[in-house]
């Protein structure tokens, strides 16, 4: 790489940190000297305020080249080319890197963390850097370009000003009068909710005026009506919770099956027949290894059930980097929820601090891409505190559920685990009830100790009993999550 003519300015929000600290550790190497704006962890962040601290040094000449990156390098491009002076472009390979410089002059570039393996990524770095802009057709359209900011009155901020003392246009505040007028409505048309549910899932009792909800935490069989319409109102996120002793739950059961098949030598037949079970019988999910999620997706677009799948699975021993990583490509390829493995041996060395800090990674991934994430204890390893604090780890760091067990160690889902998950979580957590599942009998009995959400490779097999019809026969899936 040719010598640069300036320093060069990094940015990244937390999905990009860990590869803007390789660029800047490659950058030094070279004797480039650097300028980094952020962010400085990998606690969750804003990328358009890195993305325009970057561009503010481009357009400012504080900076002669910007590279930031986020999680698809989209975002920090849309932020950056809104600061006069920037030309911002993205680049996935070596020669839309050249194209981005040799063609249009990019003088900032932006990287998808999601997508670029760190050796391409660097150079690309490298081919952005050297590269310039020197034929007459591709200037007179960059002049093109820079014309537009000065008919508009915008032109590059004066580099001898401070950055803070620069003006940029203000970002417009919320609009909470309209915010207020919203909820207000919806509040007058349904009373109901100002009313304190007396139990999990009975907001109708509450708003009936009763004292106590005479379903005694057993709406799910008792009132099933008022369930039902609870998780109209809410819609599909919603998961109910049932108190102990509830009972053969209705033909609903199949809504808490994640329909599971981990198998190494699971075919591609295998995988496109576990989507048709679960979208005839209406199964929350089918929960597949990372390589097929993609085609999950396909398969299952119009149904109702939804794609789920594992990181850092089975033993939960990688770095957190790279279960972040792991969830961001299933959520691109379709993956609506993600069932993490904790950091087990970190649990059982009482480093309660690692374990948070694990979860928190893949948990700021998975709601960045509008996903769920639920945290694998695998409690056959662990000791009644140890399954307290992992579930407490999960709830501090914003996970969705919590799940007893991967199906790949020394033991399965049970009733007194379940139960203690859900006392443990408060039962503001969804709690999935994972592995040794081969019944409608089991999954009723850890139901009514607290799971809302049953993985099993026999979920057809559990619906066809809860429904009194025949079970299929034949060999049972292993690897239930």
């Amino acid at each position: 790489m040719k010598s640069v003519a300036g320093p060069v300015v990094l940015a990244a929000d937390h999905g990009g940190f860990a590869l803007k600290e390789a660029i800047k550790r490659h950058l030094k190497s070279k004797g480039t000297d650097v300028l980094d704006v952020g962010t400085s962890s990998t606690d969750a962040c804003d990328y358009p305020v890195f993305a325009r601290a970057a561009a503010e040094a481009v357009a400012s000449g504080q900076a002669w080249r910007g590279i930031v990156v986020d999680g698809a390098g989209i975002g920090s491009a849309m932020v950056a080319n809104k600061v006069p002076g920037v030309r911002a472009g993205m680049a996935f390979d070596l020669a839309t890197a050249k194209n981005a410089r040799e063609h249009n002059d990019a003088n900032l570039l932006t990287l998808g963390a999601g997508y670029l393996a760190e050796g391409l990524a660097l150079q690309i770095v490298d081919v952005f850097l050297s590269t310039d802009c020197t034929v007459e057709r591709h200037r007179r359209r960059v002049a093109m370009i820079d014309a537009i900011d000065k008919s508009r009155g915008n032109t590059p901020q004066d580099p001898h000003r401070p950055m803070s003392s620069r003006s940029s246009p203000s970002m417009a505040p919320p609009d909470f009068d309209s915010l207020v007028g919203r909820i207000t409505q919806i509040l007058t048309a349904n009373p109901s909710l100002l009313v304190p549910p007396t139990c999990a899932g009975c907001a109708g009792c509450a708003a009936a005026g009763a004292k106590e909800c005479p379903a005694g935490g057993h709406c799910v069989t008792r009132c099933p009506d008022t369930v039902r319409s609870m998780i109209a109102c809410v819609g599909p996120g919603c998961r109910v919770s049932a108190a102990p002793g509830v009972g053969e739950v209705p033909k609903d059961l199949a809504s808490f099956i994640d329909h599971t098949l981990l198998r190494a030598d699971a075919t591609y037949s295998d995988i496109d027949q576990l989507c048709d079970e679960a979208a005839q019988f209406g199964f929350a999910s089918v929960c597949v290894n990372p390589v097929f999620v993609r085609r999950c997706a396909a398969r299952l677009a119009g149904s109702s059930s939804v794609v789920c799948t594992v990181v850092g699975f089975p033993l939960g021993a990688i770095p957190k980097e790279m279960k972040a990583l792991e969830a961001r490509r299933a959520i691109r390829d379709g993956a609506s929820e993600i069932d993490m493995v904790i950091a087990i041996g970190a649990l059982k060395s009482g480093d309660r601090r690692t374990v948070e800090e694990d979860i928190r990674a893949v948990a700021e991934t998975a709601h960045d891409g509008g996903a769920i994430l639920k945290v694998i204890l695998e409690t056959s390893l662990l000791t009644d505190d140890e399954k307290v604090a992992g579930c407490v780890a999960a709830r501090k760091a914003r996970a969705e559920f919590v799940k007893t067990s991967t199906g790949f160690s020394t033991g399965g889902a049970t009733a007194r685990d379940v139960e203690l998950m859900a006392q443990a979580v408060d039962r503001k957590l969804g709690v999935k009830a994972s592995g040794g599942i081969r019944s409608a009998e089991d999954a009723q009995k850890l139901i009514a100790a607290g799971a809302t959400r049953i993985g099993a490779s026999v979920g057809v097999k559990i619906v066809k009993e809860a429904r009194g019809m025949p079970s299929p026969s034949g060999k049972e899936a292993k690897g239930a999550t």
